[in-house]
């Protein structure tokens, strides 16, 4: 079977993609839909001042706000009707996910199959209506305290500004949240993961620009920035190769007869990759840290003493920023793999289907032992995950680079990239699986 797998991934060419009419549709969804998410990144947030609210921008940006600007597309910095962007959906699914692992009745549901994995996700959508709710209120309320050189960024601020805010923030986000997953459904790969890659890759050429610019005026080297995009490079080979990086555990099955004939006795193997929880980790821990110093960062010296406070020592590049950020990544590494995988789970399955790994005992010892591997792969996936993250960030902290285009940012799209690809490999392969299945009835017939 695998060597026929490895024939029909050889033999996939242009000529197949163009008979997969399924996948051509797929893909001209997931376009569409990207299509019209940036479109969203320009239409302007009703009752702002596009001119002045640049201007303030300029003067409040950097550091945490070009990131999360970065996250967004662009919409931050031109204040639009997507400028929250997915992140209140990601910071509700970390929640829901905390509450799934400590509350018996999120568990209960978690393990009733699709019934319960719809019900969580409608709490997921209720969350993170409530918490765009908040986050576009608290937004709304520092617009009207931003002023610049030629006045207010509100052109009328009270009671009816806020309201339409938040209703058109709330909106934005709920739309991207259904457009996301109309995307997973009908699309190509991950819808959430897809709407922040599209944002990343379209914030690009404006960092690179900013650097290119740097090295005109004299303040970056020319050898500087050729070392960047040689890192840059390295990184991405880097990442490709972990991220498909495995340890691949003997699993044997026994012989059994049935009659005269002998079934079995054939080994197979357990992947288990190096980096289980993929990037989540890092989206996690960003969007945890963007959305609150995003609001400091808003506040700026209108704020309270305590919120100044805050906001110089989790300032971007900082080392309690790096800290913090690094704990974040290392703890979602471990509980988001401890969420997908589990290893006693694994083990009954196993012992369900007669399979053993050589040398450990079917059960709670194999359990364990997956268990045991399972953890060592975890902490080199999560060191792996913080080194590519902190790299850059010591590199805009020492060098005030402004390239926001980071490790995680680096992270996510070659990721985004590699399992977009792979679904789409996957969806070729079917498609000359059922040409051959066809071919196959068809002579049958003639016969």
């Amino acid at each position: 079977m695998a060597s026929a797998a490895e024939q029909l991934a050889a033999n996939i060419n242009f000529g197949a993609f163009a008979k997969a009419t399924e996948l051509q549709k797929r893909l001209w969804f997931t376009l569409g839909a990207l299509v019209v998410y940036r479109l969203g990144t320009y239409i302007p947030l009703p009752g702002i001042d596009p001119a002045i609210f640049r201007d303030v921008f300029s003067q409040y940006g950097g550091g945490i706000l070009d990131m999360f600007n970065m996250f967004a597309g662009g919409a931050l910095s031109r204040m639009t009707i997507f400028a929250l962007n997915i992140m209140p959906y990601i910071s509700a699914s970390i929640i829901i996910q905390l509450l799934t692992a400590t509350s018996p009745t999120l568990e209960a549901l978690k393990k009733e199959g699709e019934s319960g994995r719809k019900k969580i996700n409608q709490y997921t959508r209720y969350l993170t209506v409530l918490l765009a709710t908040v986050q576009s209120y608290g937004l709304a309320v520092g617009l009207e305290g931003m002023t610049g050189s030629s006045g207010s960024a509100v052109i009328d601020p009270g009671f009816f500004f806020r309201f339409t805010t938040v209703v058109t923030l709330v909106g934005g986000t709920v739309f991207l949240m259904w457009l996301g997953e109309q995307v997973t459904a009908r699309g190509v790969g991950n819808g959430i993961s897809l709407i922040i890659f599209a944002g990343i890759v379209a914030e690009l050429p404006r960092a690179f620009a900013s650097t290119l610019e740097l090295g005109r005026t004299g303040a970056l080297s020319a050898l500087f920035i050729i070392f960047l995009l040689i890192m840059a490079v390295g990184v991405i080979c880097f990442i490709v190769f972990v991220e498909r990086a495995q340890r691949r555990l003997i699993v044997q099955y026994p012989k059994r007869q049935v009659g005269n004939r002998m079934f079995g006795g054939e080994s197979s193997h357990l992947p288990l990759k190096l980096n289980t929880s993929g990037v989540i980790p890092p989206i996690f821990a960003s969007s945890l840290l963007l959305l609150p110093l995003t609001i400091v960062g808003f506040a700026g010296t209108s704020g309270p003493e305590w919120l100044q406070t805050l906001s110089t020592y989790l300032a971007h590049g900082t080392v309690a920023y790096m800290v913090l950020y690094a704990a974040l990544i290392i703890f979602f590494c471990f509980f988001y793999t401890a969420i997908v995988f589990n290893p006693q789970e694994t083990a009954d399955n196993l012992r369900k289907y007669g399979g053993f790994i050589p040398g450990k005992r079917p059960g709670k010892n194999t359990g364990d032992y997956l268990d045991h591997v399972l953890t060592r792969l975890t902490v080199v996936g999560a060191a792996y995950l913080t080194v590519v993250c902190l790299l850059p960030e010591f590199l805009i902290a020492n060098y005030t680079v402004p390239f926001y285009f980071g490790g995680t940012s680096l992270l996510i799209v070659v990721t985004v990239t590699m399992d977009t690809v792979g679904q789409i490999h996957s969806h070729l392969l079917a498609h000359q699986y059922e040409g051959l299945i066809k071919k196959s009835k068809l002579r049958g017939r003639r016969g």
